[in-house]
This record gives C-alpha cells, structure tokens and sequence, in this order.
C-alpha cells in the first residue's frame, strides 16, 4: 500500500466529523498527496508531504496515545493534517549542477517555496481545515503550535506556546511526534514506496 492509499484508509477510518469527506475531496484536487514535506529537508521528494503525514500520524500513535484520555479521531486529524498548509505551497524549478564526474553542466531539479497564501505555517493549516471541519479547541492548538520553537513567531518571546503546551496535552504530543518523524523517522528516507 503507498502513502497516499494509507492516508486515505486511516483518514476514513478514523475521521468522521461533519465536512471530512468534502476536505479530503478538496485535497485531492490540490497537490497534496504528490507534493514534498521540505525544499531540501525532511521527504523533500514526490510524495513527501504524505509520507511525513502518515507517519507523525503512526509515531504519535504508538509514542503518546493513551486510551484511557486521548481521542483517536484528534489524533488521526492532528497528525494527517497538521502540514494541510504545504497543499499548494512548493514548486519545481530546475538549475545547472556541474557533475563532478564528468564535469559536464546537468539540469537538475529542485523544489522552492511559492506561497500563493503567506498566512503562517501552523495558522494556515488550522484555517484551511476549519473551511471544511470545526476542530475542538485542544486540535487547533495543537496544529497552530505544532512547529514549537521552530515558529517565527515564537523567536520574538511570546509565551502563547508555553500556555498552549500548558493547557493542551495533544499540542505538546504533536509536537513530539512532529519531531521524531521529521529527524530520527525520515532520516535518508523518500516516498517512494507504493508512489
């Protein structure tokens, strides 16, 4: 089963609210499920936005789910949409590379951020979902502040992310999940797998 395939199963599975199935039918209309996580980072391949989707969904499952709190249509949401803002986002260019082999210049290819929509990374993402769904409160602090101290707007000194990890658990279980794919899952991995 590829990526996409897997997306698709656990999204229908696990997600059921109101409009679910009008944003996944939006997704599939946009580059979503071809486009990659990164520029030059983690997944930066064909697929990679849904690889690294399905697997924060996979890492925050089995490192912080507890059936006796958590909620896996959250969890299921959380995770598969938390990049929803990558959607339209990234665009493939081409530039010369001197092979070193053959010292020869080759066209190569690579992908650059186009931002059609510059709303802010984890904001977007939760505005874009709540077009079609209404996320609990717990789900949209922990999209909108996914990226911890990774966000612009955390570097200038604002506590709302400390508050939001305070107050909301899923937001700080995100964040794990976010990080543990992102550097110690993906490591040297592509999506190629099923395509």
């Amino acid at each position: 089963m590829g990526y996409k395939e897997e997306f698709i199963q656990i999204y229908t599975e696990k997600i059921h609210r109101e409009n679910s199935r009008a944003l996944l039918e939006w997704l599939e209309k946009t580059d979503f499920f071809t486009a990659p996580a990164s520029t030059k980072f983690h997944c930066a391949c064909l697929g990679g936005l849904v690889q690294h989707s399905v697997n924060v969904y996979h890492t925050l499952m089995e490192r912080h789910f507890d059936p006796a709190s958590d909620n896996e249509e959250s969890f299921a949401l959380c995770a598969l949409l938390h990049d929803i803002c990558k959607a339209q986002f990234y665009k493939e260019s081409f530039r010369n590379v001197k092979n070193e082999e053959t010292g020869t210049w080759e066209k190569k290819s690579f992908y650059q951020v186009e931002d059609s929509f510059p709303y802010g990374h984890g904001e977007k993402s939760v505005f874009l979902i709540e077009r079609f769904v209404r996320l609990k409160t717990s789900e949209a602090m922990a999209i909108r502040w996914h990226m911890g101290g990774f966000d612009d707007s955390v570097r200038g000194g604002s506590f709302a992310l400390s508050q939001a990890f305070e107050k909301y658990p899923l937001a700080v279980k995100l964040h794990l999940a976010d990080l543990e794919s992102t550097y110690l899952r993906e490591k040297g991995t592509s999506a190629v797998r099923g395509k």
